[in-house]
């Protein structure tokens, strides 16, 4: 049993896994937001190494390889504005109805990023500073008296640069004052201190992204570690009076691998969940197997060429989507055995959760 204090007696303190960028690059359209201007206090009281471009073009952050390319990009933060094209937003099912983004491109390094050519040139972070006009922009999206979700993780992890930029508090704020829009996001970090006291008034639910033991301790690196990102979960859920957020909360367990003795390993996950949350709140899960693209797979052998992330286009099936892509699954035999035992552990554990999706 957890105490109310958050902590158990074997628990070591931890400081939350924050990322510090190299340099911090502001273009002039950036700057001139009030937004921006917020953001740069951020960074100026970290002590960072701030430039203010010429232009609004970031350049400079190319190297001599693929490799090195990829090295500068993810020390690098550049605070931008979003273009125009952001502000016509697209439908995300089956994570919620439509997606924002606050920022493009994700600190952490994970060997089977989902980010790997989505994103056009070198994988900087982008940050936003234009968010109050991306925030306004959202009702044109709801209907009145119908319930609409928002997700705002699909291109970054916000919570990994919120003690840069604080734009997601902002964004729960906003959430906090509508009758029918509700926020979601996910993270593979711990840094949820300044979330905790905020105004959401239920209308956002915090997610954190975790995997088996072999699956996060190899391949997600510049990430906290999986009991951290539970305790912030478990901090997150807890009711006010015990000190916590009382957001509603859920699992993201992604990508499921179907490694050795993957159900002795996600069943030892499943036991460090049931020892987070041991106390009623308000729970979903979402259950992703791991999938990758022709496109994904040349990005990611430049980017770690040494992983031993098993990308054999042999071992898995063809699934293509209506535009004609094409991606890399676990076949069907597979793909029904490890959803079985996710949705019996689940529903045995967590009887009044909600499983949204397995894919």
């Amino acid at each position: 049993m957890i105490a109310d204090n958050l902590l158990t007696p074997n628990t070591p303190l931890r400081q939350p896994k924050l990322w510090m960028p190299e340099q911090v690059l502001f273009t002039p359209a950036a700057i001139a937001e009030p937004w921006g201007q917020q953001i740069l206090a951020r960074v100026q009281s970290l002590n960072l190494p701030i430039q203010e471009l010429p232009r609004n073009r970031l350049t400079g952050l190319r190297g001599e390889s693929e490799r090195d390319t990829y090295d500068i990009a993810k020390r690098t933060l550049a605070v931008v504005t979003a273009p125009p094209s952001s502000f016509k937003l697209s439908p995300i099912p089956p994570s919620a109805d439509w997606q924002f983004h606050l920022a493009e491109g994700c600190p952490a390094h994970c060997q089977y990023c989902y980010l790997a050519g989505s994103l056009q040139g070198p994988p900087v972070i982008r940050v936003f500073a234009n968010l109050p006009q991306i925030l306004e922009n959202l009702a044109a999206y709801e209907k009145p008296g119908k319930a609409t979700s928002y997700e705002v993780s699909c291109y970054t992890d916000p919570l990994g640069i919120e003690h840069l930029t604080g734009s997601l508090a902002e964004c729960i704020r906003y959430f906090g004052t509508r009758d029918d829009a509700h926020l979601r996001w996910v993270s593979k970090f711990d840094a949820v201190d300044e979330l905790l006291n905020l105004p959401h008034n239920g209308h956002t639910r915090c997610r954190i992204s975790v995997n088996a033991a072999p699956v996060s301790g190899r391949f997600e690196g510049g990430t906290a570690s999986v009991p951290s990102r539970l305790m912030a979960l478990r901090r997150l859920a807890l009711p006010p009076e015990r000190g916590g957020g009382g957001y509603p909360v859920g699992l993201v367990i992604a990508p499921i691998m179907h490694i050795d003795d993957w159900e002795m390993h996600y069943g030892c996950l499943f036991d460090q969940i049931s020892e987070a949350l041991d106390f009623d709140c308000d729970l979903t899960f979402e259950l992703i197997s791991h999938r990758f693209t022709p496109g994904s797979k040349e990005v990611l052998q430049t980017w770690y060429p040494h992983s031993k992330l098993d990308m054999d286009e042999d071992k898995r099936s063809v699934k293509r989507n209506k535009f004609g892509g094409t991606k890399y699954v676990y076949d069907n035999d597979t793909m029904k055995t490890m959803k079985r035992f996710f949705e019996g552990e689940i529903g045995r554990r967590f009887p009044n959760a909600k499983i949204l999706y397995w894919t």
